[in-house]
């Protein structure tokens, strides 16, 4: 069985030789390269995820700390919450982006929204139930 890493490493190959597009089971869904910085390694890392474009401003973008509904967090969730910036690939495009934690009712709404439209994400929220809330994170522009 191969690790996450090599997982990982063959989608991000992919989103590059096609143009931030990959296949499989983002087979059609919005995906983006997001560039962090391990906050107790120091090494830079860079996490293939799906996103909810924001519907009023092109320069923003929801990403979900799903984890595929495993009972804790991502690494690259704390990551990007300690630097509150990162910088992302989207499409051929690389650029800065602020990161902030969105809650309440507006997070609700958000995650609602990314359920609807990928199912996968709701059984992520019923795995992750009573033991942890996913998490997400709007990426703006800078």
């Amino acid at each position: 069985m191969s690790s996450p890493d090599d997982w990982n490493a063959s989608i991000i190959a992919e989103f590059r030789a096609n143009q931030g597009r990959v296949g499989g089971p983002f087979e059609g869904a919005p995906m983006v390269l997001v560039h962090h910085r391990g906050r107790k390694t120091g090494r830079d890392r860079v996490s293939p995820m799906m996103y909810l474009p924001d519907e009023q401003d092109p320069d923003k973008m929801y990403i979900f700390a799903s984890k595929a509904g495993a009972p804790t967090n991502p690494d690259w969730y704390y990551n990007l919450v300690t630097a509150g910036e990162a910088e992302i690939e989207r499409g051929t495009e690389q650029y800065p982006v602020t990161v902030d934690e969105v809650a309440g009712p507006e997070r609700d709404r958000i995650f609602a929204e990314q359920g609807r439209r990928y199912p996968g994400f709701a059984e992520y929220a019923e795995k992750t139930a009573g033991i942890r809330t996913i998490p997400v994170l709007v990426l703006r522009r800078r």
